[in-house]
């Protein structure tokens, strides 16, 4: 069995993986909170993870992990463009259009993260919803448990609100290494009349008639946000599974609440044994920020003609653990790296990734050695080495066709079109017939498809890659 080490947060240490139980590896983590599109630093977290999905399904067998990524539905910002919405005349209850929000934002999301190459989670390789449940499926195991807190002396209820007692914990902060008083000296806590302590966070919380809610023993109102994993993990893991993940951004308050208030509720289990968090994005240097003018989501990226593939590379080039640089030289790069990959795999059958892929991978998803590895492959001319490898990565199986480039979406009759212009255009460069290739340059374009040349093979490399325009119909006239 292929031995895989991991970087354990909560120990600080990278530490050989052991799974609870080797038939079912179970893995949590924290999803969106579904109010608008994904940004890049969402779509890095899914990449990572979706790496170590890939692998523990390589190494136990796709039947025998479990993965969970949840949808947080319940949210005040949700809420907030419900109520925008209503107001500018959107007909519908305020929870139809909190519903309908939903709906449509995880729609994009799955959308997003598709074209990232990102797997849909799945129950011991079975797709379905159940691996991403929605908070509010689970409103009733989360009123269970904050009723076991209160009645083990972990929680208290005032006001209508519920809230963890803290200092009833007292492993709370070595999660993130902080203290109680250091955290009280240097954060900013809500002082509230319905707290014991400053420390203390809300379990759950009134709602007013503008808000959704649902009855409970402190009365009609939602829960925070920290008890909402808790209570699907629980429902859907047990009380002990392998890891727990998410942004960096998480592991405190919300992955340390999440950590108190489970081993409370559920003192037998030990809740994760792997706390694993992929570090923050920035873009050309600079946080990435609204204010800065360089806030951009993955749609705004494939929108702008970049393909998922090459978002993905880039995402990958770089340690989940470290932070990263999106650049525009980056993607360039990715870009020719990947046509590159393309021609040296083009009609190939995948093997065996190889060994020193997967060493890379099982040493704290070193990606970034991995691709190192890839390039070394490619200049051995060992492509169907390759084309496994990056698969096993979550690369080159975007296009079934080689030679075409973020048209995984697409049906194969539609990409063998897009394959068959791709060659036709460098058949008529490699003859030098350069008047009818520009002229089926330029008619491509007006279809949306961007004809290229590759810097790997002069003459006969080419590629097809949409625009924001593409249209089929027209497709099938250059054909």
């Amino acid at each position: 069995m292929v031995t895989i080490k991991l970087h354990n947060t909560k120990t600080r240490r990278e530490e050989v993986f052991t799974p609870i139980d080797a038939s079912n590896v179970r893995m949590y983590v924290c999803g969106p909170t579904v109010y608008d599109r994904a940004h890049l630093g969402n779509g890095r977290a899914a990449v990572a993870f979706d790496v170590l999905y890939r692998l523990l399904r390589h190494v136990y067998g796709p039947d025998h992990v479990t993965y969970i990524r949840n949808f947080t539905d319940v949210d005040d910002k949700i809420n907030a463009e419900a109520l925008r919405r209503q107001k500018a005349g959107d007909p519908g209850s305020l929870e139809a259009l909190i519903a309908e929000r939903t709906e449509e934002t995880i729609g994009w999301y799955h959308d997003d993260m598709d074209a990232l190459g990102t797997l849909r989670p799945s129950i011991k390789g079975v797709v379905s919803n159940r691996a991403e449940p929605r908070a509010t499926q689970y409103i009733a195991p989360m009123v269970s448990m904050i009723e076991t807190l209160i009645a083990t002396g972990h929680a208290y209820a005032k006001d209508g609100h519920a809230l963890f007692r803290v200092r009833s914990y007292k492993d709370y902060g070595k999660l993130s290494g902080r203290s109680i008083n250091d955290m009280i000296a240097g954060a900013r806590v809500e002082v509230a009349p319905f707290k014991e302590d400053p420390m203390d966070f809300v379990l759950w919380k009134p709602s007013d008639a503008d808000q959704p809610g649902w009855p409970s023993p402190w009365g009609r109102g939602r829960p925070g946000w920290h008890i909402e994993c808790s209570a699907m993990a629980h429902e859907l893991l047990g009380d002990h599974f392998d890891i727990h993940g998410g942004g960096l951004d998480l592991q405190f308050p919300h992955h340390e609440n999440e950590l108190a208030q489970s081993t409370c509720a559920h003192p037998h289990g030990g809740f994760a044994n792997v706390w694993m968090h992929n570090e923050m994005l920035q873009v050309e240097g600079k946080k990435m920020s609204k204010s800065l003018g360089n806030f951009f989501t993955v749609r705004d990226l494939l929108d702008q003609g970049v393909p998922g593939e090459v978002i993905r590379f880039v995402l990958l080039s770089t340690h989940y653990g470290k932070p990263m640089d999106w650049t525009q030289e980056k993607a360039e790069q990715a870009r020719e790296t990947l046509l590159g990959f393309l021609e040296i795999t083009r009609g190939v059958d995948a093997v065996a990734p190889d060994p020193e892929v997967v060493n890379a991978l099982t040493d704290d998803l070193n990606t970034s050695l991995a691709i190192s590895r890839l390039h070394a492959l490619k200049k051995e001319g060992r492509g169907a080495e390759l084309l496994a490898s990056a698969r096993l990565m979550g690369m080159l199986d975007f296009h079934p066709t080689a030679g075409t480039m973020g048209w995984g979406e697409l049906s194969e009759p539609v990409r063998e079109q897009l394959m068959s212009l791709a060659h036709r255009w460098a058949a008529l460069r490699a003859n030098r017939e350069y008047d009818a290739a520009d002229d089926l340059k330029v008619r491509a374009e007006a279809a949306g498809i961007s004809l290229r040349a590759t810097k790997q093979t002069v003459g006969q490399g080419s590629i097809a890659e949409r625009t924001s325009n593409f249209d089929p119909a027209k497709l099938k006239v250059l054909i």
